[in-house]
């Protein structure tokens, strides 16, 4: 049985999937032929707009029901076994640049960047994996909560009101104290989103327009592969 914010971000990210394909072949097609520099840079801010569309919906949704994201049934098996705190992990973006820089695919743009650049991406990676073991900092203490003296009790209180022994205030603590749990989950969760727009912030201001595209592209097409192998592997019925 779904939740209803369940079954409206299932609707919602299918949606929003299709939309990504759409972007995706756009930034093939303009990676391939030589638009005006304006071109690429209004795909560009395009593309990002549509990203930042997930993440502005996502927080909407996550406030009413958090727990859907940390378990989200509109992915496959597959992509929930990559999933970095609700999402994809900003570290892999730096990879991503150095698998495009030795393959050229599906640009040879990012086999050309700068020594400045190279510089830039790799102080920005720093500074990105200290948000990282930040945020996996926090997720730990977040889980080991559950494990505090105060949440013990409430277990053993919970147990009791649910065998009809106590009523009224004792279940308004338990309910205070898991909404205080999932707060908590919430604000990880945006630490982890805000990592993840920051890591594309950064690199996008440090490529050209066409190595955003090849970027951007090369992002998307792993994305979208990664759905369809899942949804593959997994089967229709399964989604």
């Amino acid at each position: 049985m779904k939740t209803p914010v369940e079954e409206r971000f299932i609707e919602f990210y299918e949606k929003w999937m299709c939309q990504l394909e759409e972007n995706l072949q756009r930034l093939l097609k303009v990676s391939r032929e030589i638009p005006h520099r304006t071109e690429r840079e209004a795909l560009v801010s395009t593309v990002t707009t549509h990203l930042k569309e997930y993440y502005n919906a996502k927080w909407a949704a996550a406030h009413e029901d958090v727990l859907a994201f940390f378990s989200p049934v509109w992915l496959s098996p597959l992509e929930n076994a990559y999933l970095w705190v609700t999402g994809w992990k900003p570290s892999t973006a730096f990879r991503l640049i150095e698998s495009l820089r030795q393959t050229g695919v599906p640009g040879e743009s990012l086999a050309e960047m700068s020594e400045e650049q190279m510089k830039k991406v790799e102080e920005l990676r720093v500074r990105i994996r200290l948000e990282e073991e930040k945020v996996e900092r926090e997720m730990e203490r977040q889980q080991v909560a559950l494990a505090d003296r105060r949440m013990v009790e409430l277990a053993r209180v919970a147990s009791r009101v649910s065998n009809g022994g106590l009523v009224g205030e004792e279940n308004g603590l338990v309910e205070v104290a898991l909404k205080e749990l999932l707060s908590g989950l919430e604000r990880v969760m945006k630490a982890a989103d805000c990592a993840r727009l920051k890591t594309l912030k950064g690199i996008l201001e440090v490529l050209s327009p066409l190595q955003c595209v090849d970027f951007l592209a090369a992002t998307l097409m792993f994305h979208v592969n990664l759905r369809k192998w899942g949804i593959k592997r997994a089967g229709p019925h399964e989604m």
